[in-house]
């Protein structure tokens, strides 16, 4: 009788155990909340370090642009920016919220963050078999000019995406080396450098990120924003405020109908226009949205894998494989943005942390709060 007590109380915790673990997602228009202690969670210090350290630039993100990137060469805004709002955040355990502050809902700029959503599209591409492989040469997918040449001909999906690919080259009005160049050297030391070998050298190049999602609108024949929205906005109960623009002059034809090829950041403007909450809804996609295989666990793990170039990159998502954040496991991933914007994605501990309008400085300081007692 004792040995069957024992072993229905043993089934009972495991079944509790498996049950508190389960992700919940939450419905369109409806989130529910919990408290962070019935988790034996307390994000309090954390919320208030957000709060207090607030990213020190204008919330005027015009003059805030202008002036992060002026030692560019012919930087100029391209697209439509929007003035922000304050710190805000969530932070979700299970898929509940259970804790946040700011306001949540407010459409704001996210910048670079973009780019987690331009790989997405990728993946979605790969998924539906419209890219065989992310090694396949893009030269093979794309015949304009974009990829000819002995150095661009070389450079696969996968160089694009893991920002490795050294393409050269101009798209919408912008060259390559104009993008974050050297600032020990001159204009004429950047037009003529030495290319690298595609997949041997990690650059952040906002143009080269512009190259991918131009190819993968000639891949997919429809806006990207649509590809977006059908396959993984809409059935993640996303809202419909959402917004991703490119620039005034990257349009093209397709088809015979103009589409607008969207930019991978707001460094020149443009890019993913998104409130807090459809960005946590994002990152609870990276749990593994219900049962549903919206995108695929395998494409999902490819995609924060270490590249040979930057361990701590993988297909448009920041990794801590190096441990360089100490208190962070190294299955951590997440996307960042100009002006302190983050998706913090923990399959592990499953949590899902947004941060908006922190002072990018005190990432690391803010996510050891975090981490505290978890």
């Amino acid at each position: 009788m004792k040995k069957n007590y024992i072993l229905i109380n043993l089934l009972f915790f495991i079944a509790f155990t498996l049950n508190a673990q389960e992700v919940y997602f939450p419905p369109n228009g409806e989130w529910q909340e919990k408290q962070a202690s019935n988790y034996h969670l307390d994000f309090n210090e954390a919320v208030e370090f957000a709060k207090k350290n607030e990213y020190s630039e204008s919330r005027d993100l015009r003059q805030a642009i202008l002036k992060g990137f002026q030692s560019e060469p012919y930087h100029k805004l391209l697209g439509p920016t929007k003035r922000r709002g304050g710190p805000a955040g969530v932070i979700l355990k299970n898929g509940y919220i259970v804790a946040k502050w700011g306001d949540i809902e407010r459409v704001d700029m996210t910048f670079s963050v973009t780019k987690s959503f331009l790989s997405t599209t990728a993946l979605i591409a790969k998924q539906e078999d419209l890219i065989d492989s992310f090694d396949d040469k893009v030269e093979n997918y794309l015949w304009d000019g974009t990829f000819d040449g002995p150095h661009n001909s070389k450079i696969t999906w996968e160089h694009l995406l893991q920002q490795n690919s050294d393409w050269s080259g101009e798209l919408w009005d912008s060259f390559d080396w104009a993008d974050r160049p050297p600032q020990d050297q001159n204009i004429d030391q950047w037009r003529s450098r030495e290319l690298h070998e595609p997949g041997t050298y990690f650059k952040y190049n906002d143009v080269r990120v512009n190259v991918l999602a131009y190819s993968l609108l000639n891949v997919f024949r429809e806006p990207l924003p649509k590809i977006l929205k059908k396959n993984i906005m809409d059935p993640i109960g996303a809202s419909t405020t959402w917004r991703w623009y490119g620039y005034e002059n990257s349009w093209t034809t397709i088809d015979g109908l103009k589409m607008q090829s969207v930019s991978g950041g707001g460094h020149s403007g443009g890019g993913m226009f998104i409130s807090t909450k459809d960005m946590a809804r994002f990152g609870l996609l990276f749990m593994k949205w219900k049962n549903e295989q919206l995108l695929s666990s395998e494409l999902i793990h490819q995609a924060v894998q270490s590249s040979s170039a930057n361990p701590d990159y993988g297909y448009m998502w920041w990794l801590n494989k190096d441990a360089s954040m100490k208190n962070l496991g190294q299955d951590v991933f997440y996307a960042a943005g100009f002006g302190g914007n983050f998706i913090v994605v923990d399959q592990k501990n499953n949590l899902v942390i947004v941060i908006r309008w922190l002072e990018p400085s005190k990432f690391e300081e803010f996510l050891n709060l975090v981490y505290k007692n978890t």
